[in-house]
């Protein structure tokens, strides 16, 4: 075990890490913190997110400021504007006893006059964002003619944000005597073309395998239609009653669905994505660290460079498109020693991205099953046991009240008394998973339960509509069934095959409801536009549920609606193919989420299940 005390820190600087709770050094501290006291090398390490590279990095740099010297001595360069404020507060922490040490964090987003400000007053060390760094750069507010030590920290993540000429520009401005640290999660080329650019005969430290997953965190994969996803993921949370994770999706509207769903099925959630302001970005990283927020779901974007300690679980409800995203993702869990989880909700077509990311992080997935219902139910039925055993009883509370409970409650039996409570409490989750279905598919297809067809009912039970309402007037499958709940006002109309085109769509209704299906619908108005809708005719029904003749039929059918729809379920759930519109949509059935689909703990009311075997159940949803 080795100690801070053996690292060659400081009395100042220990004292205030001490209280920090700093004892045993990480790795990459025990690697990186002698390198850069003793010698002037550059330094390219690459670490997982969440093993202490802040410390690593930040404890000899203020141990080595010259307090004399009012300019600033070290750059250090991050992604975000959080992980930029984080590494601030880190560094002033260390040095709260190192006296008049000055350190100034740098973001968009924030009043640049006061920025300025900072700067004229003097600082010994900047902590930026690459963007508005250079900015002040070239208004000739910011010199960093001086800076002795740079650091890039998360390089792979500005690399990928897009700052690579940013981060030229500003290291074109350093003096060429300066150290450069480097550190990364991963090592892609163009991480390693600005080391072979900018850095001078660097000492590689590498904790774990290059380009590896952290090795506490271990993976695993289910593999479900493309339609189940968010049933899947609801069962693995109210398998998980303690869950505190970041599940990702790979759209902001994705994001913001999910997000929605889950806060309509009783989760603390929310959606952390592009389109929030700075203040409300804050206030949803707010709730997060402060665990008032159970799951956030986000977008691997606007995540970047998040700092969020004892995650349980980050879950790929869709998985990146780039490999070296999932490093980044599953890095978020299983920090500071502590183990995490890492999930992924895939379907068949995914299993050989899986592969490849064995083959990325050096780490094999293992193949897991959705729980049934009953296991669920069980689940939550001991976590409810197990926290009426340790609760904390405040007898100042409740004393009063208890003279008046003993006498309504006196006349039962204890054993009746413990069925009570525990019915009153549970009673709505094995309403809720009565009958649920199983989720599962086998890795190994067949004729009776293909992931291209889906499961369908009998075509004769349907009528296949038109609605002049497509893809580019923001229509997709889970619209269109929100549509039709509006339009009807029913909440368990069955549809079957969805076929959503650029500017119109094709959808099966359960026959009986065909003419008040048309009737809404023809008085409904979709982002302004009236709509009309009327029965296909059999050329663009398409005999035998083929979709080419509905292609033919000359209503404004394309090549880009063919390749972004693939002919409906066809081409699994539309959402399958790794599209901008990522997987939101695959359908999920069943009814409302106000009286139905999956809920969590006993705060949600009964209810079916949001996927079940036949065909899809339209569900209301409340846009806003």
């Amino acid at each position: 075990m080795t100690k801070f005390t053996d690292l060659g820190i400081s009395k100042d600087i220990l004292k205030g890490i001490s209280e920090l709770g700093f004892v045993e050094a990480m790795p990459v501290q025990i690697e990186v913190i002698p390198v850069v006291l003793e010698s002037k090398r550059d330094i390219v390490a690459l670490a997982q997110t969440g093993t202490g590279k802040t410390a690593a990095f930040g404890l000899p740099i203020v141990q080595q400021i010259d307090i004399s010297k009012k300019y600033p001595q070290a750059l250090i360069l991050s992604p975000t504007r959080e992980l930029c404020v984080q590494i601030a507060k880190d560094l002033m922490a260390y040095s709260k006893y190192v006296d008049g040490l000055k350190v100034l964090p740098i973001y968009g987003g924030a009043n640049m006059d006061a920025q300025i400000r900072g700067l004229k007053m003097g600082t010994h060390v900047i902590v930026a964002t690459p963007g508005r760094i250079l900015d002040l750069i070239k208004r000739k507010k910011a010199d960093i003619s001086n800076v002795e030590t740079v650091v890039l920290d998360e390089s792979d993540e500005m690399l990928n944000m897009g700052f690579r000429d940013d981060l030229n520009e500003i290291l074109e401005s350093v003096p060429n005597e300066r150290r450069t640290l480097l550190f990364s999660a991963t090592m892609p080329k163009e991480v390693a073309l600005i080391a072979k650019k900018y850095m001078s005969n660097p000492e590689e430290i590498t904790i774990g395998k290059k380009n590896a997953g952290a090795e506490n965190v271990t993976h695993s994969y289910y593999l479900v239609q493309a339609r189940d996803r968010y049933s899947a993921l609801k069962r693995i949370a109210d398998m998980n009653p303690d869950i505190y994770a970041i599940v990702f999706c790979r759209t902001r509207m994705e994001t913001k669905e999910v997000a929605e769903w889950l806060i309509k099925d009783g989760y603390n959630a929310d959606a952390l994505h592009g389109d929030l302001s700075q203040a409300q970005r804050d206030h949803v990283m707010a709730r997060f660290r402060s665990k008032s927020l159970q799951m956030l779901v986000a977008t691997d974007v606007a995540a970047r460079g998040l700092d969020v300690n004892d995650l349980t679980h980050v879950i790929n409800y869709n998985l990146p498109d780039e490999l070296e995203a999932y490093t980044h993702r599953s890095g978020r869990t299983g920090r500071a020693g502590k183990d995490g989880i890492s999930i992924a909700i895939i379907h068949l077509r995914e299993k050989y991205r899986i592969r490849e990311i064995e083959k990325k992080i050096n780490k094999t997935f293992e193949k897991a099953t959705i729980p049934t219902g009953k296991e669920v139910c069980g689940k939550q039925l001991f976590h409810l046991i197990d926290k009426m055993e340790n609760v904390e009883v405040n007898h100042d509370q409740i004393d009063t009240f208890l003279p008046e409970i003993y006498k309504k409650l006196g006349g039962l039996e204890k054993e009746d008394l413990i069925k009570r409570f525990v019915s009153l409490e549970f009673n709505r989750f094995l309403e809720y998973y009565k009958n649920a279905p199983d989720l599962n598919v086998s890795d190994e297809r067949d004729s009776g339960n293909r992931e291209r067809g889906g499961r369908r009912a009998n075509n004769g039970d349907f009528k296949r509509l038109f609605v002049n309402v497509g893809k580019n007037h923001g229509l997709n499958p889970q619209r269109l069934m929100g549509l039709v709940n509006e339009a009807t006002g029913e909440r368990n109309i069955e549809i079957g095959r969805i076929d959503v085109m650029k500017s119109f769509s094709f959808f099966e209704i359960d026959k009986q409801y065909t003419d008040k299906v048309l009737e809404g619908l023809n008085s409904a108005v979709f982002e302004g536009i009236s709509v009309s809708s009327e029965i296909a005719k059999e050329r663009q029904a398409g005999e035998g549920g083929s979709d080419r003749d509905s292609r033919r039929s000359g209503r404004g059918s394309d090549r880009d609606s063919r390749r972004s729809s693939g002919g409906g379920e066809r081409s699994k759930s539309y959402g399958e193919k790794r599209s901008s519109d990522g997987d939101r949509y695959g359908r999920r059935s069943s009814s409302s989420r106000s009286g139905g689909g999956e809920r969590s703990s006993g705060s949600r009311s009964g209810g079916g299940e949001k996927s079940s075997g036949g065909p899809r159940r339209s569900r209301p949803r409340t846009r806003k």
